[in-house]
C-alpha cells in the first residue's frame, strides 16, 4: 500500500470514515504519521468546544468569585477549589462511574459514558476553573483609575462592565489564559486512559501511539511523531492567541503591550 492510499484509508479512521481494522503487523511510517495524525481530530475536537464554552462559565465564576454577595462568592470559591485541587485524571475517573451509574437509572445519560460528550463536560468545568481564577486575578489587577474614569462617566452596571470591566480584564489575563489554552489541548491526551472507552478502536492521537508503542515495543518512532503534532497545534494557538492579544492592546503604547510569554505546566 502506497502512502496516498494509506492516508486515504486512515485519515479519518478516528470518526469512523475509512478502513474498519487497525494495521496489524509491518507497520510504516506512512501509517504511524497517518493514524496519530487521525487521532489529532479528537484532541482539537476536545480542546475547541472545551475552551470556548469554559471561557463564557469562567468569566461568570470570576464575576461571582469577586462579587460582595456571599451567595454567589462561596458557590464560586468552591467550585474553583474543587476542580483546581484534585488531578484531571480522577476527575475523569469519577465522572466517568457517575454517568455509568446515571445511565442504569435512565438512558437518557447513555451519551454522557461516552467520550464525546462525559469527557467534554469534565474538561469543561475543568479549564473553567483553572480559567476563572486567572481572570479573578485580572479582575482584581485592574486599575483603580480605570473604575474612577467610569465613575466620573456615570457608568455603572453592565455598561461599565462591558466598556470598562471585560476589556482591562481580558487584556491583563490573556497571557496567562494562553497558557492554560495550551495545557488544556495536551491535558486532552488523558481522556480514553481515564476510564471512557474507545468505540472500535476511535481514539485520539495518544491512543493510536500507544497502540504503535505496544505492537512493536519501540516507543521511540510513534511518541515523537505524537509530540511533532502535538508541537505543531502549539504553534497554531500561540499565534491565533498572540493576534487577539495584539488587538486587545491595540490602544497601548508600544513600550506598555503585554508579550506572551509561554510558561509549561509541569503538574496540575
Amino acid at each position: 500500500m502506497s502512502c496516498f492510499e494509506t492516508f486515504q484509508a486512515y485519515a479519518l479512521r478516528s470518526v469512523g470514515v475509512g478502513e474498519r481494522l487497525l494495521p496489524g503487523s509491518d507497520f510504516t511510517l506512512c501509517e504511524q504519521f497517518t493514524l496519530i495524525g487521525s487521532g489529532m481530530i479528537w484532541n482539537i475536537y476536545f480542546g475547541v468546544l472545551a475552551l470556548a464554552t469554559g471561557f463564557f462559565f469562567a468569566v461568570a465564576l470570576a464575576v461571582a468569585k469577586g462579587s460582595a454577595n456571599s451567595a454567589f462568592r462561596k458557590p464560586a470559591e468552591w467550585f474553583i477549589f474543587l476542580f483546581r485541587g484534585s488531578p484531571l485524571f480522577i476527575q475523569f475517573f469519577f465522572a466517568y462511574f457517575l454517568f455509568l451509574n446515571l445511565k442504569g437509572v435512565h438512558p437518557v445519560f447513555g451519551p454522557f459514558t461516552a467520550a464525546w460528550l462525559g469527557a467534554l463536560i469534565v474538561l469543561f468545568l475543568n479549564t473553567a476553573a483553572y480559567t476563572a481564577e486567572i481572570f479573578y486575578g485580572a479582575l482584581r489587577s485592574i486599575p483603580q483609575g480605570d473604575i474612577d474614569a467610569a465613575d466620573a462617566y456615570g457608568l455603572t452596571g453592565w455598561p461599565r462592565f462591558r466598556r470598562i470591566i471585560w476589556p482591562t480584564m481580558l487584556r491583563l489575563a490573556w497571557p496567562a489564559y494562553t497558557n492554560e489554552a495550551i495545557f488544556l489541548f495536551h491535558a486532552t491526551t488523558l481522556v480514553y486512559f481515564s476510564g471512557f472507552p474507545a468505540w472500535q478502536q476511535k481514539g485520539d492521537a495518544l491512543y493510536y501511539a500507544s497502540y504503535f508503542a505496544d505492537k512493536t515495543f519501540n516507543p521511540f518512532v510513534p511518541y515523537p511523531i505524537l509530540a511533532f503534532y502535538f508541537i505543531l497545534l502549539t504553534l497554531v494557538i500561540i499565534s491565533v492567541f498572540a493576534v487577539i492579544n495584539k488587538r486587545l492592546n491595540r490602544h497601548l503604547p508600544q513600550a506598555r503591550r503585554a508579550k506572551l510569554k509561554l510558561r509549561m505546566n509541569l503538574i496540575r
